[in-house]
């Protein structure tokens, strides 16, 4: 790798390294090394600890009302494959990543590829300039996301929230029925509704079990106005104090509707 990949790898990171080396070392695929403890996969072993770290110290902080369990989802939805993945692409990381031959275009490499590197230039900044630069380094790329998913309030588990909620308005449990069935077994998609006592709501398709019922939770809580969806089609979870809690009691009580 020339000085001015290097160079240009450490604008995207916003840090000039002390030790070269371990950029390099960062940014090199077990495909282009001599050996895998030569690759950057000990680093990303490292930067997914620190990542976790200093993500779980941010919520803890931020959120001192929160318990456990909903610090632990922001935290998963956050500390994913995914997002890092999108992280390293935004930046720019995955186009210093050295590649051996036959790994093919870069447009086409798997997204764990992509996360790999990301963690691995986090486990990097660590080892170079200590946990406050990599703590600024994670939370300049993470803290908008965190704001967003906590505003947010589901993390996409619709099922999670509609049985929340009720439990907390003395409602019954949501029941799931899978109502009708298409397509090869290989390509099955599923039509699912929501129950709450007596009444169903809306069935909808999806292209797994899970996303039908995911579907159907997100339906049902519109309708009991439970959440909102705004201009630029985000979904809100109202608060408590928000929900019109007669409203929902009749709409859950109206059996003989379907929406």
């Amino acid at each position: 790798m020339d000085s001015q990949t290097l160079h240009n790898a450490e604008q995207a990171l916003g840090h000039v390294f002390s030790d070269k080396a371990l950029l390099l070392r960062a940014l090199k695929h077990a495909s282009q090394a001599d050996s895998r403890v030569e690759s950057n996969e000990r680093l990303e072993f490292l930067g997914d600890s620190v990542l976790g770290l200093v993500i779980c110290d941010y919520l803890y902080q931020i959120y001192p009302n929160s318990l456990e369990g909903e610090l632990t989802k922001i935290k998963s939805n956050i500390v994913s494959r995914r997002t890092c993945a999108d992280l390293a692409t935004d930046l720019g990381l995955v186009e210093f990543l050295q590649l051996g031959k036959g790994m093919g275009a870069r447009k086409e490499l798997p997204q764990s590829l992509a996360a790999a590197v990301f963690e691995s230039l986090i486990g990097a900044l660590y080892l170079d300039a200590g946990l406050q630069v990599a703590r600024e380094f994670i939370l300049r790329q993470m803290r908008p996301l965190i704001d967003e998913v906590a505003r947010l309030g589901h993390q996409d588990n619709f099922k999670s929230v509609l049985q929340q909620s009720l439990q907390r308005f003395g409602h019954a449990n949501p029941v799931y029925l899978v109502v009708d069935e298409s397509g090869p077994d290989h390509a099955k998609t599923f039509q699912v509704c929501v129950q709450i006592e007596d009444r169903r709501f809306a069935a909808c398709w999806g292209n797994s079990k899970k996303q039908a019922e995911q579907q159907a939770a997100l339906d049902a809580l519109l309708v009991l106005g439970l959440a909102r969806k705004d201009d630029d089609d985000d979904i809100a979870i109202l608060d408590e104090d928000d929900v019109d809690q007669a409203r929902l009691g009749h709409l859950i009580e109206s059996a003989s509707a379907t929406d």
